[in-house]
């Protein structure tokens, strides 16, 4: 396996490219399933998830045409994707593809939109807990769907004529199940209401992706949309947003090695409070025409509390990194984690640079240290892997993570665009 290994104590300066949001390519991917016409996507991340849906998705019948829209350099906005799905062959998601990669449990919605049948593995748990997916379930039996579990697949049929809108009241947050039901219900019959929906940026990135394709969405960005079904959906060519969290963790690499960096093409209204936690530890955040810059310059950082909450609260998928921003903070910061269970296993693999934390329950207390040192440590799940990264960038000596392909399911040529802006890193193949 591929390993990361970097020399700590070297200060980040100059721009880092923020490259598309994962995870709206993911969702916008899927919803080329709902119409025949090409949906042409820019700014796709090069990311082994990507990889995977594109596998998944042609297994439907998708036609999958790839292209930069320029040579691959450091400074690429992403790639252009054009998904046809002119005809649907397969109604099933297998196991083997389902299993390695949650979101693609997505497919069914689409699929039982508009082909009116599914068949779609349970993809089980994961590494950060175990994410039922029974809001989507509940969500699609509003709408009409007859749902059955048979050998580990849901087994998913729409009444004749097609799914008919209904009211979807949420029971808890799901960005998942309100992507799947938004998508199915755009060519129900009749008006859909989900209640409690996800308002994430990537939510609305997807919306305004159907509404271009022909969708009737109202109240986007709000916890109710209501979506008024069409007979059918056409193409459209559409744009990625940036993505937040590499956003979120190339500001918090900034804050914690000192320097100055310009993150392109970021936006702060997609990740304020972060950026508030990232201030009030000492690092300087503003904003400039073209994206958002991170000073560092010779001040200590300060601890800060911060709470895990949805959108637009502190993102969950920042909590890890934010963790090793904060072993080097003067004082004691707590760390609350509300929405997975189980996401604290980052915690022995810092402790190995002599990071101080201790865990209560749902909540990290993190004392910061005078000095990390290199160490020798392995990646436990996407967004904990960069943490490690974070940590050794600052830590003296040599750092070694392992298991790095977490990394590129999320953060497209990270080692690159770090060593761009002055960081001693490098891949070691095989």
């Amino acid at each position: 396996m591929d390993r990361i290994r970097l020399r700590g104590e070297n200060a980040l300066n100059g721009s880092i490219p923020i490259s598309g949001a994962k995870n709206a390519a993911l969702p916008l991917m899927i919803a080329s399933l709902l119409t025949p016409e090409a949906l042409v996507l820019n700014n796709v991340p090069r990311l082994a998830d990507v990889k995977q849906l594109e596998r998944i998705l042609e297994n439907h019948g998708v036609d999958i045409g790839v292209h930069a829209r320029r040579p691959v350099d450091i400074d690429d906005r992403g790639q252009q994707m054009t998904l046809t799905a002119a005809e649907i062959i397969d109604t099933c998601a297998p196991y083997e593809l389902v299993s390695a990669m949650r979101a693609s449990f997505w497919v069914i919605g689409p699929l039982l939109a508009r082909m009116h049948e599914a068949r779609v593995s349970l993809p089980g748990g994961c590494a950060i807990g175990t994410r039922p997916v029974d809001f989507f379930l509940y969500g699609l039996r509003q709408l009409g769907a007859e749902i059955a579990i048979d050998e580990g697949y849901v087994v998913a049929k729409a009444p004749k004529g097609g799914l008919v809108g209904g009211r979807v009241e949420l029971p808890r947050v799901s960005v998942g199940a309100t992507h799947t039901i938004m998508m199915a219900a755009t060519l129900a019959r009749g008006t859909t209401v989900i209640e409690n929906a996800a308002i994430e940026p990537e939510i609305t990135n997807v919306a305004e992706c159907l509404v271009a394709m022909g969708a009737h969405i109202s109240g986007i960005g709000s916890r109710t949309l209501v979506i008024e079904g069409v007979a059918d959906l056409h193409g459209t060519s559409f744009e990625v947003i940036p993505d937040r969290i590499e956003t979120g963790t190339f500001a918090m690499a900034a804050a914690m090695t000192g320097g100055d960096v310009l993150l392109s093409g970021a936006r702060t209204d997609h990740l304020q409070t972060a950026l508030d936690a990232i201030s009030r530890a000492g690092a300087e955040v503003s904003v400039e025409p073209n994206g958002i810059r991170i000073v560092r310059n010779g001040n200590g950082l300060t601890a800060v509390d911060v709470e895990i909450d949805p959108f637009p609260g502190f993102p969950t998928d920042l909590q890890a990194q934010f963790m090793a921003l904060m072993t080097r903070a003067n004082g004691v910061s707590a760390i609350r984690e509300t929405i997975f269970e189980n996401r604290f296993m980052h915690v022995a693999e810092l402790m190995r640079f002599g990071a101080d934390i201790k865990i209560e329950g749902q909540t990290a207390h993190v004392t910061g240290v005078p000095e990390l040192k290199g160490a020798k440590v392995m990646a436990t799940d996407l967004r904990a892997s960069v943490s490690l990264v974070i940590a050794g960038l600052a830590a003296r000596g040599e750092t070694v993570v392992n298991r790095i392909y977490h990394l590129d399911r999320g953060f497209e040529r990270l080692e690159e665009k770090l060593r761009a802006c002055g960081a001693d890193i490098e891949r070691i193949e095989g």
